[in-house]
């Protein structure tokens, strides 16, 4: 009886020492062992190479394999971002908070892993995350980012870095005679997509899952997930995808040859004649180039390609031929997306009038009834009401085309919190103002004081992504149930001031603004 006494109780201690072990500090990968630090309930693994440097040579090709390293890698910082220009007053009110914290360089093909996992055997869901930033600035270091409260939930995150602007996406004609598929540009997307498979190959040795992995981002990190659902390449390395502020937005997707032409027009306008000069050329002078291209923005110089091979077609035109990733999604928007750029606060009736003239010609009339009608001198209520409906017919006309080619579910969300701070009184829910409350990392962006109130929506907002990570539905206990997308009745999720299931929009105003964009009209916030 002792002994069995005796057995019991060690056993019991057994099963209590693994339930409260510490998350693994070492972990073995293709090509090496690392070693990452704890960072509360999980491990942090910081800085891993999942490819070569991009220097020299290798300046503007696809990522190749990193070699295997000997000893144990000190997986314990980030590493430097890739190479961008950084303005100190950001690109907007906020966006400085998601720029590089420390330095820039071209070798920057690095990604982080957090884990909660014990053991390499656990399987536990993944989320891969990919930042924004116009696929011009943005790093995995950013603090807002930092993913140790999501992955104590019971998953693994991998963030990486990935090359922006024209280390990204310039495209030449010498650069596609150089590549055996005949392309040029994309090599951005090619370094996410290297991470991917990096993550499919090496993630159960961090307790992951290679065959539960969620994709996710926001912004042009949404963007970079469209792409992802609609290339062939990426095909079998994701299971979900989360793009937030992201489905619809109408990113421009040019041709090989237009990116061709406008590449080597911006080369020559600087000087270099060949692809060798280009090359000659250091981080700070490309960093520098003079990107005057008529009628586009410098910050939207550089973007994805339709390159044939990454991208058979721009993403829309795949979407509507079905001709895509058909994966469970869950996408939504901020309730003012466009509010950095936007026109509505202090207008007068007449600059209301004027307003919606031009930005819905040729239908500015039923524009003016619609929204303005005899608001008077509160017109400007009545332009920010249009703003938001653009993003959410823009939003839902990406899922209706999605629910016409696809099978797997949607669920979409309209987030209206207005985090605490002078920034949400001009700009309410503004873009990227979700981001910290799905980390849960309010405490990590600066100048805010944030509420219990505040707190109490991470805390649901983090849960309704975690689930959906976990299982492909958002819905879990303890949480207002969120439908699936449908063509009837056009559920959103409005998670935020109140949690609960509610119409995008009126079916007049969608409708109105439907017309309005199948008559070439262009409701986007950002172009």
């Amino acid at each position: 009886m002792k002994n069995a006494l005796l057995a019991g109780l060690a056993a019991a201690l057994l099963t209590m020492a693994c339930a409260f072990a510490a998350p693994m500090l070492e972990t073995k990968v293709a090509d090496g062992a690392v070693a990452g630090k704890p960072d509360g309930a999980v491990t942090a693994f910081l800085g891993i190479p999942f490819a070569k440097p991009p220097v020299g040579d290798l300046r503007w090709r696809a990522p190749e394999p990193n070699a295997p390293w000997s000893g144990v890698l000190q997986a314990k910082q980030f590493s430097d971002s890739c190479a961008q220009t950084i303005d100190p007053k950001g690109y907007g009110p906020w966006t400085v908070e998601y720029g590089p914290q420390n330095q820039t360089s071209e070798d920057c093909l690095y990604l982080n892993v957090w884990t909660p996992a014990h053991a390499a055997d656990e399987h536990l869901p993944v989320m891969v995350w990919i930042y924004g930033g116009a696929f011009s600035y943005g790093s995995s270091e950013v603090p807002i980012y930092d993913a140790a409260a999501l992955a104590a939930k019971g998953i693994v995150v991998v963030s990486m870095n990935y090359r922006l602007g024209v280390f990204g996406f310039l495209a030449h004609p010498e650069l596609s005679a150089e590549s055996p598929h005949r392309v040029s540009g994309n090599y951005g997307l090619l370094d996410i997509l290297a991470a991917l498979k990096w993550v499919h190959q090496n993630v159960a040795a961090f307790g992951g899952d290679p065959d539960a992995v969620t994709i996710a981002g926001q912004s042009a990190g949404a963007g970079a997930v469209l792409d992802l659902i609609a290339s062939p390449l990426a095909k079998g390395l994701f299971a979900r995808a989360i793009p937030q502020s992201g489905a619809g937005i109408a990113f421009e997707t040019p041709t090989l040859a237009q990116a061709e032409k406008m590449g080597t027009a911006i080369a020559e306008k600087n000087g270099a004649t060949s692809l060798a000069a280009l090359r000659a050329m250091s981080t700070d002078q490309l960093l520098h180039l003079n990107l005057d291209v008529p009628g586009k923005p410098k910050w939207l110089t550089f973007l994805p390609i339709a390159d044939g091979w990454f991208l058979p077609h721009a993403p829309d035109k795949l979407l509507a031929e079905g001709r895509y990733n058909d994966t469970p999604l869950m996408t939504g928007m901020t309730a003012d997306e466009g509010s950095f750029d936007a026109k509505y606060g202090k207008m007068t009736p007449r600059e209301c009038r004027a307003y919606i003239d031009q930005s819905m010609a040729p239908m500015g009339a039923v524009f003016r009834k619609t929204y303005l009608g005899k608001r008077g001198a509160n017109c400007n209520a009545g332009v920010k009401q249009l703003y938001r409906d653009r993003g959410l017919a823009e939003t839902y006309l990406w899922t209706l085309t999605r629910l016409k080619t696809g099978r797997a579910p949607i669920f979409v969300y309209y987030y209206d919190h207005s985090e605490p701070g002078p920034m949400s009184r001009r700009y309410g829910a503004f873009h990227s103002s979700d981001i910290p409350y799905v980390f849960q990392t309010l405490d990590k962006s600066p100048n805010r004081r944030f509420t219990a109130k505040d707190r109490a929506i991470s805390k649901k907002v983090s849960a309704y992504w975690v689930n959906f990570i976990k299982t492909g539905n958002p819905n879990g206990p303890g949480l207002a149930h969120w439908p699936a997308a449908n063509a009837k009745t056009m559920p959103v999720m409005e998670t935020g001031n109140v949690f609960r299931p509610r119409p995008a929009l009126s079916k007049k105003r969608f409708d109105l603004l439907r017309d309005f964009a199948a008559k070439g009209g262009t409701i986007s916030l950002f172009f």
